[in-house]
């Protein structure tokens, strides 16, 4: 028997966090999830898109632009496996003005730079014949995005660390961890019946609340816990027929992928999310966004009835950066950056983190081993 209670524990029980502690289950490691909600999924990933991204658009050699791909791939082979449901419907990005154009040209580009499948380059009119209705000048076809059952796919995770003898634990707060003298570490854990626990790897991926909890790890150093700030988007739902069969992405703005349409699973049409960077976890949607939002989805869908936009939901986003500043890769943080054995640390896991989920864990199990 191990003289630890589990061989890792990973702090956050959204998709990434389970995509680790099913990684490090499948190289035979006993892994504790804990989760400080009542259920799994309930803070970034359950407030998201549900789309699975292709990988266009991210800088060549990046952690995003790969593990977009590699998760990408994973993704569907998993969902496959274990019957959660998907649709690969494919992606238009669309130019809708002539000066647009040339901003396709450069995600074509870093597509292909990035091992993308499939891409196609389609003029307004051939885009059109494949939507009806759609306004275009020009447009690209990405065959493998889609959109899936993502509370679907982390029930998937949390059956597979079960099984392998690990365990998901909700309504469980991290408090804190004390590296030990000989390796390993001493979890503290709340709730209900505050409890500590012992364990030789450890793994922080809270989402949103990534830079506290790493701030709760004894020795941490302060300089590798990078700012964050919330970055707040706002759906809408159309309470009409679902215009599109496929994703309708303009060009990305500026820190992200932009206010797109959707149809989600269950056929309805749904636009968002925009941005909007806040300083507190406020939910709420203004239903007076809804002029803006039309006006902004009319670019590409001229025949939107406004008056069929109705408030849906908001999420917030974990970004490692403010208005109008650069948008980093992925912080995947080991020994190697903070100098503390068997801890790696992730930060700033925003789109294509749920994509990349997979990918992620898959990263993070290497990199753990590679310190053990």
């Amino acid at each position: 028997m191990s003289q630890f209670d589990f061989d890792a524990v990973v702090v956050g029980a959204g998709a990434v966090g389970l995509a680790c502690g099913y990684a490090l289950s499948k190289r035979g490691l006993v892994v504790a999830v804990l989760e400080k909600e009542a259920a799994i999924g309930q803070g970034v990933s359950s407030r998201n898109s549900e789309v699975i991204h292709g990988g266009l658009y991210y800088p060549t050699g990046s952690q995003k632009a790969r593990l977009c791909v590699q998760g990408r791939r994973a993704l569907y082979a998993f969902l496959d496996l274990h019957h959660v449901d998907y649709r690969r419907c494919g992606k238009l990005v669309v130019a809708t003005t002539p000066d647009e154009v040339a901003r396709l040209d450069a995600i074509w580009d870093q597509a292909l730079a990035n091992d993308v499948e499939g891409m196609e380059r389609l003029s307004g009119e051939q885009a059109r014949a494949l939507e009806p209705g759609l306004k275009c000048e020009a447009a690209l076809l990405s065959p493998q995005s889609g959109v899936f059952d993502s509370h679907g796919y982390m029930l998937a995770l949390q059956g597979e660390i079960e099984a392998a003898g690990g365990a998901v634990v909700t309504s469980t707060p991290f408090e804190g961890a004390t590296p030990l003298p000989g390796g390993g570490f001493t979890v503290r854990a709340g709730g209900e019946e505050a409890t500590e626990l012992t364990c030789r790897l450890l793994v922080t991926a809270p989402g949103l609340s990534a830079q506290g909890v790493a701030g709760h790890v004894d020795g941490f150093p302060a300089d590798q816990i990078p700012p964050g700030h919330y970055g707040k988007g706002v759906y809408f739902r159309l309470q009409a027929k679902a215009p599109f069969e496929r994703l309708i992405y303009p060009p990305p703005i500026h820190g992200a992928l932009g206010t797109h349409y959707r149809k989600d699973l269950g056929g309805q049409a749904v636009f968002g999310p925009d941005l909007q960077f806040v300083e507190t976890e406020d939910y709420s949607v203004d239903p007076a966004r809804a002029q803006d939002f039309a006006a902004y989805i009319r670019k590409f869908w001229p025949d939107l009835p406004a008056e069929d936009l109705s408030p849906d939901y908001a999420g917030i986003r974990p970004k490692l950066h403010g208005p109008d500043e650069p948008q980093p890769d992925f912080q995947i943080r080991g020994a190697d950056t903070h100098g503390i054995a068997g801890l790696v640390a992730l930060f700033g896991i925003e789109s294509p983190g749920l994509t990349s989920s997979l990918a992620i864990g898959e990263e993070v199990a290497i990199s753990l081993s590679a310190s053990a």
